[in-house]
């Protein structure tokens, strides 16, 4: 989980060091975001999904819970799906999870680093079985920060089909 927490940071800063505003705003069509908008909506889930492994965390442990968690292949599978997911089915009524482009490129950049960086730092010195403290039935910590690297993934391939269009530009 650790590794791949990083791997995708990594992967994410690789495929947005020296865009240009161009880059970093074009849109393949009018109704599809941009690389900026991409990185505005994954800094919203990690501070959303940090938000729940905080509550989960000041919860306690409550291994009784284990028994409703989902094995990890559910959620790895969920997120490799390449159906199109639509960010406000996952947060109705809102549509927080929408971005609303105004921050530039590296500045969301600056904001998913300090939480996934924190996030690492947390995991990295924490003795905690990530798998026993849960916000809600079935949701683990382990399961959120499994989440939190597979949304970074879809959306690294978001990226990457946004940088392949033929109007990209170069």
């Amino acid at each position: 989980m650790l590794e791949n927490l990083k791997r995708s940071r990594d992967q994410l800063l690789e495929e947005t060091q020296n865009l240009t505003d161009a880059q970093w705003n074009f849109k393949e069509s009018p109704d599809r975001w941009s690389i900026r908008q991409v990185t505005e909506h994954i800094g919203i889930w990690e501070l959303l999904l940090q938000r729940e492994v905080s509550l989960a965390y000041m919860a306690g442990p409550q291994p009784d819970l284990a028994a409703t968690a989902k094995p990890d292949s559910v959620n790895i599978n969920y997120l490799k799906d390449s159906t199109p997911h639509f960010a406000p089915e996952y947060t109705k009524p809102f549509t927080y999870s929408v971005p609303m482009g105004i921050n530039s490129g590296k500045d969301n950049i600056t904001w998913f680093l300090k939480m996934r960086n924190e996030s690492i730092d947390f995991l990295t010195t924490t003795q905690e079985d990530m798998r026993s403290y849960f916000g809600r039935p079935g949701r683990s910590i382990h399961y959120v920060y499994l989440s939190t690297y597979g949304h970074t993934y879809r959306h690294l391939q978001q990226i990457s089909k946004i940088k392949h269009h033929h109007n990209y530009p170069k």
